[in-house]
């Protein structure tokens, strides 16, 4: 048993308490998630889900051969809520984020639920109550990712932790932990938290061997996914090493803000980890809240691998501490004698909790506000797609700098659909890759060769003069831009979500007879005449060479 002794009664959060007290933050949570859920804008993350889902089963799996592997199991999940007869009435930015939705307002029923079966139902009130209202919890119900999927399948994982150890059965127990595991397989953390929580019930080994046999079932499920996303790992070399401030920023992410507030829950924490150490609730949160995080910085010094999102499941733990410490606080707060203390209805003490909550809920309202602005994500892929609908005209050829800017393209192909894309070879859906497979360099210089006028979408890094990129079809895209391209004018730019939306017209060629030569690509390469490109001067000490004008100021390409 978790608490090392008989429940009370009420553990099961059996009556009308109990039922309340898991029922009212599951609606708080899912309101606040369905609070202007079409915020106006899908970020890059969510493009990904979007494009991805609507791919038929064969190509999906094609791609998690190649890519993404570790959310595979969520974009399936996502194929068959898109597919649902009927879905087509519901804007795709909407229908991308309910699952999440659902799911954040599912976490927050169950850690009310283990507050109530630990404690008691006022406890699982408050902690519910506080784990809908934390900024984090509130950013990712509405991101159309499965990192509140996760949440709540950890969430359910540990309820069901708790009863297992009470005597019910342990499969549930491990078909949750594989369904979590699938989703994200960093979820794989809470199993050591678990563990701990065993150690300090002073488990029997009966309880010992049938939590490894459930926890090794699921891992042996999940172990094909961690061998086939290890050979991924690339798709996260961006990630750097935490350090101390990472983590300050992760515990600011589960008390809400640096503000009174959150030192107030970080207080009632330190009361529920010290005063009331060997109580059930705290020997499941602690570990919970703790060991995830930790474990997973301390592995990243080694091959970076954390960012908060990975480890929000670990914070169901933290407001169980802060409801916990909060009743053994509140009751000795309250003035007068030991007996009239002791006279107050618990409803009068649990609507005091509820208000103190309420009170923490306005002070985090500004963060909530801010949340729902598009401009505070990464990007916009959104009004990219509208900008591209509005100026492309039918023929238009685009280039995009570098492929990954693509993204709006593959979640709005509407957008699109009149232009042509130079670079493109195969789509994405055909070739297995999130972007599509690009014609290599020689191909594309002579499409590009072919064109006068070329509209450029760009990530904002990708025109700084330091970007220097590796694939050759990428740096020949920026030479030809930056060398046989200028803005056309008057300027036709438009800077939307983070993306650059460009039109550029060749550079004029200077006066003079032209003379005969060769282009780079070949004889008469996009339409030269037979006399051929301009010839320029060489530079001193250099040959004369026979290709298009490049600005004296300007380095002259490698031939291709």
């Amino acid at each position: 048993m978790v608490s090392g002794r008989p429940r009370r009664p009420g553990g099961d959060a059996a009556g009308a308490a109990g039922v309340l007290a898991v029922a009212v933050p599951a609606a708080v949570m899912l309101g606040l998630g369905l609070w202007d859920l079409d915020r106006g804008g899908t970020w890059r993350d969510e493009a990904v889900t979007l494009q991805v889902a609507r791919r038929s089963v064969p190509q999906i799996w094609r791609l998690l051969h190649g890519v993404d592997a570790v959310h595979g199991l969520y974009y399936l999940f996502m194929h068959a809520v898109l597919a649902v007869p009927g879905s087509g009435v519901v804007a795709d930015e909407v229908l991308l984020r309910l699952p999440s939705v659902v799911a954040a307002s599912a976490a927050a029923g169950l850690v009310a639920a283990l507050g109530s079966r630990l404690a008691r139902p006022r406890v699982g009130l408050w902690a519910g109550l506080l784990y809908a209202i934390t900024p984090m919890v509130g950013h990712y119900a509405q991101e159309g990712r499965s990192y509140a999927l996760v949440a709540a399948g950890a969430a359910g994982a540990t309820l069901w932790l708790a009863k297992a150890l009470d005597g019910r059965s342990w499969w549930p127990y491990a078909v949750l932990v594989a369904v979590t595991c699938l989703l994200h397989e960093l979820a794989v953390l809470m199993l050591p938290a678990h563990a701990v929580t065993l150690a300090l019930a002073r488990a029997v080994r009966r309880e010992w061997c049938r939590w490894a046999a459930a926890a090794g079932g699921a891992l042996l499920l999940v172990s094909p996914l961690a061998l086939l996303s290890g050979r991924q790992s690339g798709q996260v070399a961006w990630l750097t090493p935490p350090d101390a401030g990472a983590a300050q920023r992760l515990l600011w992410q589960f008390t809400g803000r640096a503000d009174w507030a959150s030192w107030v829950y970080v207080g009632l924490v330190v009361v529920a980890a010290t005063a009331l150490r060997r109580s059930a609730l705290v020997r499941v949160a602690l570990p919970l809240a703790v060991l995830p995080p930790l474990a997973l910085m301390a592995l990243s010094q080694v091959r970076p691998m954390y960012d908060d999102r990975y480890v929000l499941f670990a914070l169901a733990g933290a407001p169980l501490l802060a409801a916990a410490g909060a009743d053994r606080v509140l009751p000795a707060a309250a003035p007068g004698p030991p007996d009239a203390v002791r006279a107050v209805r618990p409803p009068a003490v649990a609507l005091a909790g509820v208000s103190a909550v309420a009170l923490a809920f306005v002070g985090q309202l500004p963060l909530y506000r801010l949340d729902r602005d598009p401009g505070r994500r990464p990007d916009n892929l959104t009004a990219v797609a509208a900008l591209a609908a509005r100026e492309l005209a039918p023929g238009d050829p685009v280039v995009f700098l570098p492929a990954i800017g693509r993204r709006p393209e593959l979640a709005y192909p509407r957008a699109f659909r009149r232009a042509r894309d130079v670079a493109l070879k195969v789509p994405g859906p055909a070739s297995g890759t999130l972007y599509g497979v690009e014609v290599d360099a020689p191909v594309l210089r002579r499409r590009l060769d072919a064109v006068d006028r070329l509209w450029v979408v760009a990530e904002p890094y990708a025109l700084r003069s330091s970007w220097y990129p590796g694939d050759p079809a990428e740096r020949l895209k920026l030479t030809v831009v930056n060398e046989e391209f200028v803005p056309f004018e008057p300027r036709r730019e438009f800077v939307r979500g983070g993306t650059v939306l460009r039109l550029y017209v060749r550079r004029p060629a200077p006066a003079g007879p032209p003379r005969t030569g060769r282009g780079p690509a070949g004889p008469f390469p996009g339409g030269w005449s037979s006399a051929g490109p301009p010839r320029v001067a060489p530079p001193a000490g250099g040959p004369a060479t026979g290709s298009r004008v490049f600005p004296p100021a300007l380095p002259r390409p490698a031939p291709w």
